[in-house]
């Protein structure tokens, strides 16, 4: 099996437009979390989301380019292009048909669905635009990506709603290390703050209808009331190791495992004690080779409802005990991006590692009592991770982890 590294990495937030502002927020502790600006006509009791802010994709993307795609499409370009730019790759140092393409997507071009039903139920059914197709179905924003950088390797989508982008991951990762491929570019990418978006998961009772801000998304605390909707993408350039130092690239981590299983058990809910996650954790361990007690660092899929943070502290605990590895989920600061949660979690999961400190559990006040796993604070946030781990876990009982490694070779 050959070793797979890291070499570029990008992200779109709403912390920030690029990886490193978006690191620079999660180590500050800061909330990006805003009142509903993408529409006006706010019916639910929904306040807060996790809106990408100052996004032009003239400038991100291109003009005409960006006409031809839906927002989530816009997102992953743009991210890819940051981590394509960060790799150093380029046509001359890769065999395009040796640079592939795997994101995820839980819902795809939802806004330009609204959009269109919107406009061919006011307007009539020839009124509906002829790139609503090409826009709205979900393997565009590998197809947009790939058709940016001449990727003709395999170009695929995952849809696996939360857990995507961590499928995706594990995907890209099992084609490199196979010699299937030399490098990936890989993450997620999703845009469904609209009124569709929010009215659907707000039908579920899955989102949080907090007043004050500091308390919209407060992961594994006691009085945790659901998620916050974000957007955005997260992407990784992994590459096979030789081909890395053949070139000179700087390497940024490695990704050492990944561990997919399905919980078979609720179409929404998780299985209560957390055997699903549970046996995808222990999977991705037993890829990596590695030990429990080598791991330094969760970053948990955590998205503040009370099933998926109870079922996720105790598959924690099960295998890691109450005392080892600290854990936080970064959605206290950026709310769940659904499918592309996974890639901005894997982004700054690889930024941990490069780094001396953790993210914090922002706006944990009263850690429920049934949640035992040590988690990031204040007062232990500084440390140093050799390992880490990213959790994600997705309606339809996906469960998806990814382990890296901190490169010091």
């Amino acid at each position: 099996m050959k070793r797979v590294v890291i070499t570029g990495l990008g992200a779109v937030t709403p912390l920030g437009n690029s990886a490193q502002e978006f690191a620079e927020g999660i180590f500050a502790s800061k909330l990006g979390f805003s009142e509903i600006t993408k529409f006006t006509n706010n019916t639910t009791d929904v306040k807060f989301v996790g809106e990408v802010k100052n996004f032009d994709p003239s400038q991100y993307v291109g003009k005409k380019e960006a006409k031809r795609m839906d927002l989530f499409s816009q997102y992953a370009v743009h991210a890819a292009t940051e981590a394509y730019n960060q790799s150093g790759l380029n046509e001359n140092n890769i065999d395009s048909t040796r640079l592939g393409v795997i994101l995820g997507s839980g819902i795809g071009g939802l806004t330009t669905i609204q959009e269109q039903v919107t406009k061919m139920n006011d307007k009539g059914m020839q009124r509906v635009s002829p790139m609503f197709v090409p826009q709205s179905i979900v393997n565009m924003a590998a197809g947009n990506v790939a058709l940016r950088f001449k990727a003709q390797n395999i170009s695929t989508v995952v849809v696996t709603a939360c857990a995507s982008a961590t499928n995706a991951l594990g995907d890209a990762f099992n084609r490199i290390r196979l010699g299937h491929a030399d490098a990936m570019i890989t993450g997620g990418a999703e845009a469904s703050i609209n009124n569709i978006g929010i009215a659907g998961f707000d039908a579920l009772s899955t989102l949080s209808r907090a007043d004050k801000v500091e308390e919209a998304s407060i992961p594994f605390d006691a009085e945790r009331h659901g998620f916050v909707m974000g957007e955005g993408a997260g992407i990784l350039v992994l590459e096979e190791l030789e081909h890395a130092k053949k070139r000179g690239a700087k390497i940024l981590g490695e990704m050492i495992g990944f561990g997919a299983t399905t919980d078979a058990y609720h179409m929404t809910s998780p299985e209560p004690n957390g055997q699903g996650a549970k046996r995808a954790i222990l999977e991705a361990l037993r890829d990596a080779a590695i030990e429990p007690k080598q791991v330094d660092y969760i970053n948990a899929h955590g998205t503040a409802t009370g099933a998926n943070d109870s079922a996720e502290a105790k598959a924690i605990e099960t295998i890691f005990g109450t005392e080892h590895v600290l854990t936080s989920s970064t959605k206290s600061m950026t709310g769940h991006l659904l499918g592309a949660a996974g890639g901005i979690e894997a982004v700054i999961t690889t930024m941990t590692l490069m780094g001396h400190q953790l993210p914090v559990n922002v706006g944990l006040k009263n850690i429920d009592p049934e949640v035992k796993i040590p988690l990031v604070t204040e007062e232990n946030k500084q440390r140093t991770a050799q390992i880490a781990m990213s959790n994600s876990f997705g309606f339809g009982g996906h469960n998806a982890v990814v382990i890296f490694k901190r490169w010091n070779n």
